[in-house]
C-alpha cells in the first residue's frame, strides 16, 4: 500500500510517501513561504524523485489539527480534493497523534504541545502499550502553558513547537517532572502521518473527503468575532 501524506499544521511543512510501511521519500522544511505556494509543487517533486505518480498512490492523508487555521485549511482542502478527484481513500490524522508517534516506545508518559498563539498551547497526553501503540489520555485541549503544572504529576516527555515556545516557563514550573527531548522530535514528520493513516485505512476507518473538517479545538477568529455569521455557515 502506497500512502502519500502531508503536514501543514505549522510553518514547518512535511510531505512523505510510504510504500508497504517503509519510507520511500520524505521532505520536511521550516520556511516563511506559505503552504499554498509550495504544497502541490512539493508533492509533485517528491513523487517525481521517487519515480511514482499520483495515480499509483493507494491512499492520501494529512494532519487535521489542531494547528494553524490557515495551514490546516490548505492541507485539508488540497488532499481532500486529490482524494476525491482520484477516487482514493483518505484519512485526516490529528496533529498531536502524529507528533507523538515517533516516541511510541517511550517508557514515560508524553505531552505533545503545539503552539496555539495567544499565550496558549494545544496539548494532548499519551502513554503507550507494550506493543508501542499510543493511547490518548483525555481530550485534545487548548490552555495557557501555566496550567500544565497541575496536569503533570510524574516525569513526562515533552515535544512539539509549543514546548519550544514555552520551555523556559515549563522548566521553571515542572522541574524534575519534565524530560526534555532532542530538537528533531519537536517537528511533525509526514512519514508518521502516513504510518498512522496506513493503519486506519487497513482497518477500513478512512474519512469522507467531502465531509471531513479540521479539528480546531478552539473557536476561530471568525467564530469569536462574528458568532452569528459562523452559525449560519455551520447549518
Amino acid at each position: 500500500m502506497k500512502i502519500l501524506a502531508a503536514d501543514t499544521s505549522s510553518a514547518t511543512g512535511s510531505v512523505a510517501l510510504l510504500e508497504d510501511g517503509l519510507l520511500a521519500a520524505e521532505w520536511t522544511l521550516a520556511t516563511s513561504r506559505t503552504h499554498n505556494r509550495r504544497l502541490l509543487k512539493t508533492v509533485d517533486g517528491l513523487l517525481r524523485e521517487a519515480g511514482r505518480s499520483l495515480r499509483e498512490v493507494d491512499g492520501l492523508a494529512v494532519t487535521s489539527g489542531p494547528g494553524s487555521f490557515t495551514g490546516l485549511r490548505i492541507g485539508l482542502s488540497t488532499f481532500k480534493t486529490l482524494a476525491w478527484a482520484l477516487g482514493k481513500p483518505f484519512a485526516g490524522i490529528p496533529t498531536m497523534d502524529a507528533l507523538a508517534a515517533p516516541l511510541s516506545f517511550a517508557r514515560h508518559p508524553l505531552c505533545a504541545l503545539v503552539d496555539a498563539r495567544k499565550k496558549e498551547v494545544y496539548c494532548a497526553f499519551y502513554d503507550f502499550d507494550e506493543k508501542g501503540n499510543p493511547r490518548l489520555r483525555g481530550p485534545y485541549r487548548a490552555l495557557p502553558p501555566e496550567d500544565l503544572e497541575s496536569l503533570v504529576a510524574e516525569p513526562t516527555l515533552f515535544c512539539g513547537d509549543g514546548w519550544l515556545a514555552y520551555r523556559d516557563l515549563l522548566r521553571e514550573r515542572l522541574k524534575e517532572r519534565l524530560i526534555e527531548l532532542p530538537g528533531p522530535f519537536h517537528s511533525i514528520r509526514a512519514a508518521f502521518v502516513a504510518s498512522l493513516a496506513r493503519e486506519r485505512l487497513a482497518r477500513g476507518e478512512g474519512d469522507d473527503p467531502v465531509t471531513a473538517v479540521p479539528l480546531y479545538v478552539r473557536p476561530s477568529e471568525a467564530e469569536i468575532n462574528h458568532p452569528e455569521l459562523a452559525a449560519r455557515f455551520r447549518k
